[in-house]
């Protein structure tokens, strides 16, 4: 039976600034997630990151040991930043930011494309169980549905095109060359928007040539595609440079730019392109994505009506996963009592057929007439405990559930009574914090103590060997 619980944390520019995300921020998501699936304990594994956000989730045995596989991630993190997450908050916080609610751009489109990669790095990675498959499954199917059934991205703004309206307060862009340093989304949204607000021409810079010429010939001002290592040439020219980019080292030094005269520099990647040194250089402005703030305040607002629509939302497809858990779990002790019942019934009708036999001859009808007793008898004695198992899930009555696995599953008796100590201390751990979980929730639901744990009480866990 499926006893995992699931354990999350999250560094997320909603507290942390852009140092302490790249600190949080592993090589990549894959290797992240093949970390975390080779920590003792830990059955799935997911992450996700992005220019404003690390995050990392695994199902495990338990509680403590979720915590120690995701512990590793965050050593080089003030604590202060990192919300550790439990259960129902993790699955709950994955709707969110599908849906683009805990987004530094509130509802922007970018995010789903990057969850859903998230997901197939950790598909591919053979990282997904059925706890996960359920759980993200549905937050997909809430990103989906916020996109086209309310109005969170309308008049949608990115992270690049917020960098375009940030550029526009300090300098004119009319007439201006841009120098965009990366062709991947992030760099093909800031083009279009540098673009839109009349850059004169636009240089896109990339590792692979061939991606920025195709940037170059889809945006709608003249523009031209280099190489990383010509960028040194265009600086002196380009009166703003916008980076987006995963390169894992700095592209731009103080060196590199020293001889470049007036020019707003906008680092979006992660970790960062420009080494922050280089705004000690006179005439040069640097702004990283914490600088964004002010330019999405007003995205929040406009979008603030249809954030509580898609609030409302979450809370009725999160109670539908509860369910769909609960009913999994369910039909989990279901079908190990029909599986224990038959194999008695299977062993008793053989040596009924078989003493019978030694009586004389049995007819196909008479082996066949025995057979279908059998299994009325089975069905008629299981309906009221499979009635009762599976009204027990929905009014998360797990001590009848636990019980019937141990009567029926001798692999789960010989840990029954540990599991069921562990569940017990988990119920009476979540009774005593529920206040103060409710107390660490804003008025519009959002955690303001990571603290907290939150293990439900449909979840039973079970207790390692040592």
């Amino acid at each position: 039976m499926d006893t995992g619980v699931i354990c999350g944390t999250r560094v997320s520019h909603d507290r942390a600034s852009v140092d302490q995300i790249e600190a949080a921020t592993g090589e990549d998501v894959r290797s992240v997630v093949e970390t975390l699936l080779d920590s003792e304990g830990a059955s799935e594994a997911f992450a996700i990151q992005t220019c404003n956000r690390a995050e990392a989730y695994v199902v495990a045995d338990s509680v403590d040991a979720g915590r120690r596989a995701l512990e590793p991630l965050h050593e080089d993190v003030d604590d202060d930043v990192v919300v550790e997450m439990g259960h129902e908050e993790s699955l709950r916080h994955l709707m969110r930011v599908a849906a683009g609610l805990e987004s530094l751009v509130l509802g922007e489109d970018q995010i789903i494309g990057q969850f859903k990669r998230a997901i197939e790095i950790a598909r591919g990675a053979g990282a997904l169980g059925p706890t996960f498959e359920t759980g993200l499954t549905k937050a997909v199917h809430v990103g989906e549905r916020a996109r086209t059934e309310t109005g969170i991205n309308e008049g949608a703004i990115s992270i690049g095109s917020a960098a375009a309206r940030l550029a526009e307060t300090e300098i004119d862009l009319d007439g201006a060359t841009a120098l965009v340093i990366g062709a991947g989304e992030m760099g093909k949204l800031t083009a279009e928007a540098l673009a839109d607000a009349g850059v004169a021409e636009l240089v896109i810079a990339n590792r692979t040539v061939p991606h920025a010429e195709h940037l170059a010939s889809t945006v709608e001002t003249a523009a031209r595609a280099i190489s990383l290592e010509e960028i040194g040439g265009v600086l002196g020219d380009a009166t703003i440079v916008v980076t987006a980019t995963n390169h894992p080292d700095y592209l731009l030094d103080p060196t590199d730019i020293d001889d470049a005269g007036e020019t707003l520099v906008i680092d979006l990647a992660q970790p960062r392109d420009v080494d922050p040194e280089a705004s000690t250089i006179e005439q040069v402005i640097v702004h990283d994505i914490d600088a964004l703030e002010s330019v999405t305040e007003e995205t929040k607002a406009a979008r603030k009506a249809a954030a509580r629509e898609v609030e409302a939302m979450i809370d009725e497809e999160f109670d539908r996963l509860l369910d769909a858990y609960k009913r999994r779990q369910a039909d989990e002790a279901i079908s190990t009592m029909y599986e224990a019942a038959e194999q008695v019934k299977s062993r008793e009708v053989e040596t009924a057929i078989t003493r019978l036999e030694s009586q004389g001859d049995l007819t196909e009808e008479q082996r066949e007439t025995v057979e279908s007793m059998a299994d009325a008898l089975v069905g008629q004695l299981l309906s009221a405990p499979t009635k009762s198992l599976r009204e027990a899930a929905v009014e998360d009555d797990w001590s009848t559930i636990q019980t019937a696995m141990a009567l029926f599953d001798p692999e789960f008796g010989t840990v029954s009574r540990s599991r069921t100590r562990a569940s017990a201390d988990r119920r009476e751990v979540t009774e005593e914090t529920a206040d103060a979980e409710r107390a660490s929730t804003d008025a519009e639901g959002n955690p303001n103590d990571a603290g907290e744990e939150d293990v439900p009480p449909y979840v039973l866990e079970s207790v390692s060997d040592d």
